[in-house]
Formats: structure tokens, sequence, C-alpha cells
């Protein structure tokens, strides 16, 4: 059969399945009306929650009011405006459920004067309507938030700076959505849910998430800087545009005329009892620090809302920067507050940018000719050191790197060369620019760039690298046929000595330009498999909700965790994870109450024992530790107790909540954050491990081997404090056959035998013995004679069947001589005052049977292995510490929660689960919920075979039904007490 234009027809089979399927593409996610799509444009003076929207979408999108005695003079105007007048209305439904579009009524005032309340008038978008704006991808809960409405002209959505990092927005053509609620109850929902103050702190890691970025930190650092001072006139225009209305603030400095500095007029916009030390971000880490005394001004010291020492920066006000000032407002005043201080700061300091005027030019990328001639001697010492590299490896003395071949060993050599020489020329063009300089301001202060994008414009470009090597591919020999045959220098190898502000040569530019065009594909690649990653994830997680009993169960009640997170916090509502910040509540409380005696441990104890019952033990010991060390008095101690039972409770997550999507967010987004090719060089001493996007694959998928297997053995007692017992208990460990010591061996046919030839010093390096070698030859039934010389000892092996002769010598090379099965390599490193045995390769069964390993420390990356040999609850903890370590690797925090909930799911059924079609997801009770993720046909066939039935009880169940889903609201349930009759008319005879 096919369609008459002659294309084939889609089978059935086609028409479920995949993205463009029905199950995806119209059950589980549809086309929805009442929805707006354009640019969007920044504009700093909107408030954070709120969204400029083109007049011409207010009056195509309406809200269905319905009229009351309260909004009828209103509505009655509306109406009368009708469909091309803003704001007006398009459609009035009659309580018969009648529809009449204004559009085509003649005589509006007529029908207007009819309205009464119960009719319903749906009416232009109005400034302070709430509705929900969302950028794609949608990775996060934050992608999604309810801002309100103003209606401004021009045709394309306003959004406020501070709000650009959570949608991860910016404004080169980007384009977002919105959407309006239709009903009373969606209104409320996203008003108290999902405004945009509401979400300031993110719930993957409980700092801020909305803060300050580029301009607004550049421009607090100008504001804040100590040779900052402002005239009258200049001081008069940035209060009014904060809109202060209190009394002039007092001079800093009053003669020859009155001058305001930065920090008492940034100190305006704090909180008055707020007390906060911090390192800026422009801070250099001396190794003595003289907090207030600072010359870089990089000590903050905020005390009681004025800000005393310190510039303000990306650490103080920052998007994605926890414990900041902006952080302890939010925490300690609420989201309130904190919209108010970002929407005062981003007036204040662009007002004060616009009078002062903030630019980078060319000419702030020129260095003095010292600078110059400094990096040309650095790049002339690297090529030297490069030539002299080139010798030792084409005589053959370069040392080798443990487990590298020589050429390996020649690249890395090479590559750590040519990276130390970039960084040294960007070091000195670093140290030349100061703070007067436009470029160094943004990257120190953090508002935009690193010092290594300051050194590729003004130094050089450094070695461009192809999949972690440099660049050789090309023709034979040599990457270009501009080059000489086996060129050795750098740059014939992609080592680029240009920089930007002088423009690279035609080679140089090319070499770049295959750099630059691997880290397209780079991205192309991770995007996809971390957004598969996430959807698998979500798919898994998606039932998982915190119950009023404050477990975490699945949608058919299996129990998955007693409590949340095992201390039942919400990260969101977290402090930087911690669920009281004990320390901060002591220090404000110090400086709440008036100093007395201090109370005694015993009374401090006995508060604590009250209270121990409602709160976590960690924290109940954190609190006793402090209070202990703190002198509190009496009152003090009483009050801490209390705020920290009560900060706690409210810390806790709310049951009803999306554990598990939350959880899938918190891990899936910053995946496309990571690198994805992780070439990590530690120092030079060489192991393969498997980092970034691919090993959080790799845990998730429950692989039987990882890419990279490895294992960190320590030793026990006398073995870990000698280097000679470790490095044999390493000998002893690494798998070696025949085939790793022997030089040659071939068929001696006249003799019929078998000739083994061994350099003495592999014996040597392997710690072997020649009886120990004949000791395993022998047991192939065969004579064997050996002889030493020059080095060299040198085995005859004949069997005693000469027909056996060809077997034997294809068996012979694959002999094992010693160690354990699967470990290929082992390096003895010195950590933390012990020697420890880091192989690659893992048998954990078998290394922990040796003796002098310590049992209870060594481990292994292949979790299966844990499982099998320690148990499934090793094998969670093995899947959080993998899974926490790849993600702290990359700089990206996630709260511990997250991953804990991801290793409780994957090993529920006591043995390791992947997460996906195999796992979790092909495991679920719900047919429509499998069907919906992968394999929906045969899933569909099996189930209607079976008869199966579906409860209804998980999330996309409902979806796809368009149902409430059951979490959130919809775990909810309201009864009412409707009084009878006879009730109601008693009551009234009593009044």
């Amino acid at each position: 059969a096919r369609h008459r234009s002659g294309r084939a027809l889609k089978t059935l089979a086609q028409r479920l399945k995949g993205k463009e399927g029905r199950f995806r593409s119209n059950l589980s996610g549809k086309r929805v009306d009442f929805s707006a799509r354009t640019v969007i444009s920044p504009d700093p003076n909107l408030s954070i929650d709120e969204v400029g929207v083109p007049v011409e979408i207010a009056k195509h999108l309406t809200y269905p009011e319905v009229v009351t005695e309260w909004n009828l003079e209103l509505m009655k105007q509306l109406v009368k405006n009708g469909p091309s007048k803003h704001p007006g209305a398009l459609y009035i439904i009659r309580p018969d459920g009648k529809r009449v579009r204004l559009e085509f009524v003649a005589d509006r005032e007529k029908i207007a004067e009819s309205l009464q309340p119960g009719f319903i008038v749906e009416r232009h978008l109005m400034d302070g309507d709430i509705v929900i704006f969302n950028r794609q991808p949608s990775l996060h809960r934050m992608s999604m938030m309810a801002h309100r409405v103003k209606v401004l002209p021009y045709k394309t959505f306003r959004l406020h700076l501070a709000v650009c990092p959570p949608y991860n927005a910016d404004f080169d053509g980007d384009e977002m959505n919105l959407h309006v609620p239709q009903t009373e109850e969606a209104v409320t929902e996203a008003k108290i849910l999902m405004q945009v103050q509401t979400q300031i702190l993110s719930p993957r890691y409980g700092g801020p998430i909305i803060g300050a970025i580029r301009d607004f930190i550049t421009g607090a650092y100008l504001l804040t800087k100590k040779s900052t001072m402002l005239r009258k006139d200049e001081v008069c225009n940035l209060l009014t545009a904060i809109g202060y209305e209190g009394p002039l603030p007092e001079p800093t400095v009053k003669k020859p005329e009155p001058l305001w500095s930065g920090k008492d007029i940034f100190s305006l916009l704090l909180p008055e009892d707020l007390n906060h030390v911090g390192r800026a971000s422009i801070c250099l880490g001396c190794e003595v620090c003289k907090e207030e005394k600072c010359e870089h001004d990089a000590y903050v010291v905020v005390k009681n809302g004025k800000l005393i020492s310190g510039v303000i920066d990306k650490n103080s006000i920052g998007a994605e920067k926890s414990e900041s000032i902006l952080h302890r407002i939010v925490k300690e005043y609420g989201a309130e507050a904190a919209k108010e201080f970002l929407n005062k700061l981003s007036k204040l300091v662009t007002t004060y940018l616009s009078i002062r005027s903030f630019s980078y030019s060319l000419d702030e990328l020129d260095v003095s000719e010292e600078v110059k001639k400094k990096i040309d001697k650095k790049n002339k010492e690297a090529r030297k050191e490069m030539d002299e590299l080139v010798h030792q490896f084409n005589a053959g003395i370069l040392p080798k790197l443990p487990g590298q071949s020589l050429e390996d060993s020649f690249e890395i050599y090479a590559m750590k060369i040519l990276a130390e020489a970039r960084d040294s020329c960007g070091e000195y063009v670093n140290q030349y620019f100061g703070m007067d300089n436009s470029g160094a301001v943004m990257t120190r202060t953090g508002a935009r760039g690193t010092s290594l994008n300051l050194g590729q414009m003004a130094a050089c470009l450094g070695q461009q690298s192809v999949r972690g090597k440099r660049i050789i591919r090309g023709y034979r020999d040599r990457a270009l046929p501009h080059f000489k045959r086996g060129d050795p220098n750098p740059e014939a190898r992609g080592y680029v000595y240009s920089c930007y502000r002088d423009g690279l040569s035609p080679v140089e530019f090319f070499f770049h330009a295959m750099g630059g065009r691997e880290g397209l594909v780079d991205t192309a690649v991770r995007t996809q498999q971390s957004g598969y990653m996430q959807r698998r994830l979500v798919n898994a997680l998606q039932d998982l909700k915190v119950e009023y009993d404050e477990t975490v169960r699945t949608a058919t009640g299996e129990i998955v965790q007693f409590k949340y997170g095992e201390d039942g916090v919400d990260p969101a509502k977290s402090d930087h994870g911690k669920a009281v910040n004990v320390q901060r509540l002591i220090e404000r409380v110090k400086l709440m109450i008036e100093k007395s005696k201090p109370a005694p441990p015993s009374y401090i104890e006995e508060k604590i024992e009250k209270v121990k019952d409602q709160l976590p033990p960690l924290l109940a010991d954190e609190l006793k530790k402090g209070l202990l060390n703190a002198n509190l008095p009496k009152r003090g101690v009483d009050i801490v107790v209390e705020k920290t039972v009560e900060e706690y409770n409210f810390a806790k997550i709310e049951p009803g909540e999306s554990a598990g999507i939350v959880t899938a967010q918190s891990i899936g987004e910053p995946g496309t954050q990571m690198t994805l090719r992780t070439f990590h060089f530690a120092g030079v001493r060489e192991r393969n491990v498997t980092l970034g996007l691919p090993r959080i694959i790799e845990i998730v998928d429950a692989r039987r081997i990882p890419s990279t297997p490895i294992m960190t053995i320590y030793l026990t007692g006398e073995y870990k404090h000698s280097r000679e017992k470790a490095v044999k208990i390493a000998q002893e460990i690494v798998y070696t056959t025949l085939r790793d010591i022997v030089s040659e061996v071939y068929i001696d046919h006249v003799e019929g035998s078998i000739v083994i030839r061994i350099p003495e010093e592999n014996l040597k390096e392997r710690g072997l013995t020649l009886d120990e070698l004949k000791k395993i030859i022998v047991i192939q039934n065969c004579k064997i004679k050996s002889q030493h010389k020059g080095g060299f000892i040198t085995i005859n092996v004949k069997p005693e069947n000469p027909e056996a002769l060809p077997k034997l010598f294809e068996k012979i090379p694959n002999l094992p001589v010693k160690g354990i099965p699967g470990i290929r390599r082992a390096l003895v490193t010195f950590d933390k005052g012990e020697w420890i045995i880091q192989t690659e390769g893992s048998n954990l069964a078998k290394v922990l049977r040796i003796e002098g390993v310590d049992k209870t420390r060594t481990t292994t990356n292949n979790i299966h292995e844990i499982a099998l040999t320690l148990g499934i609850e090793a094998a969670r903890n093995a899947i959080i510490h993998e899974m926490k370590n790849v993600l702290d690797e990359q700089g990206l925090d996630v709260d511990i929660r997250h991953i804990m909930l991801v290793a409780d799911i994957m090993t529920l059924e006591g043995e390791v689960m992947q997460i996906g079609r195999h796992g979790i997801s092909g495991e679920k009770a719900s047919v429509l919920a499998r069907a919906a993720f992968e394999i929906t046909v045969p899933t569909l066939i099996d189930a209607a075979v079976k008869g199966e039935e579906d409860n209804l009880k998980g999330v996309v169940e409902n979806v796809i039904l368009g149902q409430m889903i059951p979490v959130g609201t919809g775990t909810v349930e309201l009864y009412m007490t409707i009084p009878s009759e006879s009730q109601s008319s008693g009551e009234t005879k009593n009044e």
C-alpha cells in the first residue's frame, strides 16, 4: 500500500515509536495555545521578576477574567476598547456558554453595558499579569519561571540581566517562550511556587544562581574602589536612580568640597544589621593575609550594613557564587529583600557606569617593548628545550614515562614544555596589565574572561592540539607541505607564536582553525550525549517523591530512602548544602545581645539533650561544639538552640516534592558544561583515567568494565612506610606473561626446540628469578636447558612429543609468569605520608588476599566488582564517591544528596542496575511509562499479550492521559464540610 504520491505509508509501529511518534510527539508533550515566542533583549530598568512584553503580543494573548461587582467598570472599559486598542478584550463568554467575538460587534458600548457579574471577559494581557517565561533547552526547573508582565513598545521580550544565568540566555539572537496560565489555580500556583525571587537559590547546590553578571560586577568594582569619590550632583543622580528617599548620607570628605565614597553609597543597599566577611575575586591569595589592611582592597568586611573595607565583585554579588553577600541576604532576610537588593544594585551600577563610562579598546592590549622581549626570550628557551628533547628522542636516551611508549613520552614532555612556555608568556602580560586596564578589570573581578584570554590576546596563542596531541596529521612526516620533513621546530607541529593583537600567519591560522574545529565538534557531541543522559535520568527517577512520612518512594510505594538525603534537607532551602549555618547563627546572636556571664557547659548540654530528637545527629553535634566554644550567656544559648530547630524545620524538604526530577536535573544540567575528553596529566605520574561526562555516563550505565579500570591499593603497617616493600607488592600483583619479558622467541628446526631470549634486567625489573621461570615452563611437558650470555638468558625448550612443537610455540608467549589477571601496571606513589600503589586494571577480590594490603581502604573504580566482593552497600558508596569525584574535578558544585538518590535507586534491587532501558526504566510497573521511554512497540505488544493493567500511579502515565500528576499539588486532596440546612438555620437564629 502506498500513498497516492507514491511514497510508502508509515506503518502502525512507526506512527507510535521514536521522537516523532505518537507517544513522544503528541502524548507526552503537545503544542499549546496562549503562548508567544520572540527575540529577547536586555533591560536593566525592569525588576528581576518582570518581563517586557511587546504590545502586539499583549493584544493577542488573553486571560479569561470573571466579571464581579468589583471589576465591572474596568471590564466595561476593556470591552469598549475592543480587540485593537490595548488594554482591550477579544471575547465575552456569557453564563450560558455563548461566546461573543468583539471584533465583529459594531456597537461595543451597548454590549459593554449588558455585562453582569458571572460573565467572563477574555481580556488582553495587562501589566502585573503572571506569565511563565521559558528558554530551551529546559535543563532545570529555573528554565521556566513566573514573571509579571510589563507591556512595552517594540517587538522583543525584555529581560533583566540578573536572570540570564538560570535561563542560560544571552542577547545574540536568543528567542524565548511565554505562556499565559488560564485559570485562577494555575496563576496562584505559578505565583507562589515559580516566581523569580523564590528561585534565587539553586536546588543543585544551595547557592544563588541569579545574581550580578558582566557589567554589574565591573561597575560594582569601580564604584567601591578606594579611589572612587563622588560629587554631590553625582550622588544625587545615583540615589534618585535607586529610589532612595532617606536623608543624604554624611559626606566622607568635607573639605575643600564635600565628597562621598563609593563604598558609602553602596552601603545604602545593604540591610542595616548585615555582617559579612569574605574575600573579593581580585584577591591574589597572599601567603599571609593582611585582612583589612590589604593593599589591593580585596578583604571584604561589612559591619552593621556598612561596607568597611574591600571591593565588591563577583565573590560578593555574583551569580553562582556561594557564601557571598547576596547569599547572606537571601538566607537571612528572605527572597523579597534579595529581589529589592538586585533591582537597586542594577540601577545603581548602570547609572554609575553611565557617569564614569567603561570601554575596552585595541590599544589596551599594547605591551611595552620590555615585555615583548621577555616573551621572545621565553619562546626561544622553549625552542631550545624542544631541540634538546628531539635530540634525546632521536638518540633513544629519553627517559620513558611509566607505562608509555617512547613516542608517547616524547609527546607528553613536548606538550608540557610548550604549555609552560605559553603560561609564562601569559603571566608576563598579566603582570604588566594593572587594574587600570579594562581587560584586567574584567578578568580579575570575575565579570568576563580569564587571564588565559588576555594572554592569548596580547602574548601568544600557544600549542594548538587535536585530541590532546600536537598536530601531526597531513603529509608524510610533516603537517603541511610548507615544512621540511621531520622539522623539529614547534611551529611545524601547531605551536602559534603570534597573539590575536598582531594576527596569525597563514600556517598558524590553519592550525588554529584545526584546533577550533575540534572544539565545535566536541561541543555538539557533548550536548547530544548529556541530553540523552539527562533524559534517561529523568525517566528513571521521575516517580520518586517525598511522602508525608519523610520517606522517598517510587510510584508503587517502594521505599528508596527512609529520609531524603539521610537528613531530610532540601538543598534549595539549605545554606550551600548545610541545613543550618551554626557558626553564622552564633555570630549573629553575639551581636544581638549584650555581653554577660557565659552559660555553664552543663546548661548547654541540657538544652541540646532536649532538642536532640528534632535534629539530625551531625547537626546536634555541630551545635554542641559551636556553643561550647562560643561563651554565650544563657539567653544567647536559648536563642541559638531555638533558631537552629526553627531553621532546620524550614530547610526540611516538603512532602510531595518531586525529589527524583530535581536530582536528574541537578546532575544532567552540569553535564553539558563538562569536558568530553579529559586528557588529564597530573604532573608526570601517568595513569589514564576517564573523567568528565564519559565517566558519569559510564557510572549511570552501570558498565560491567569501565573504560579505564584503576585501583588504589592502601598498605598496612610496615609496608606503607617502606618504599621497597611497597614496590615488592607492586611487582607481585602486575600480571606478567612471558611475552612481556622476552626479547625474542623462535623455533630452532635443527634441534627441534623453541629458543627464548630474555634480557636479565627484565627479570630484575619484575622481581623474577630464573628458577621461577623454569618451573612455569616445565609444566608444559618438555625438557629445558638454559645459559647466561652477555646480559641475556637463553632458554631452550624441547617438547617430549615433537609434533607438539607448533602448538607449544603459540602457547609459550601467553604463559602467565606472575601477578593477578587484569592488572596491567602498578605505580608506587607517596601520598599523605604513606606509600600507596595505584594500578591500571582491576581485580579487587584477588588483591585483597595479598599480605600487606589494607583490606579496609583499598578500592577500585569498577562498581560491579565492589558489589561482588564487598556487597551492595559498598557499591552504593562507590557510586556516590566516583560521581562526586568527577564533578569536583570539573569544578562543578552538586549537592551530595542528589548523588545519593541516584546511587540509592541504582542499588535498590540489591544489584547494581543501569539507568536506562535495560535497568530501572525498563522495570517500571507502568506500561505507558515504559512505552513512552524507549522500545515502544514491543512493550505494548507484550503488555497486550499478558493483559497488563496500568494503575496510573506515576508521572508520565498521567501526563499522557492529561490528568493532574501525583506530585506536588497533585499529592494533596482538599475536603470541605458543607454545613447542612438545619445547621445553618440554627446558627442564624442564635445570632
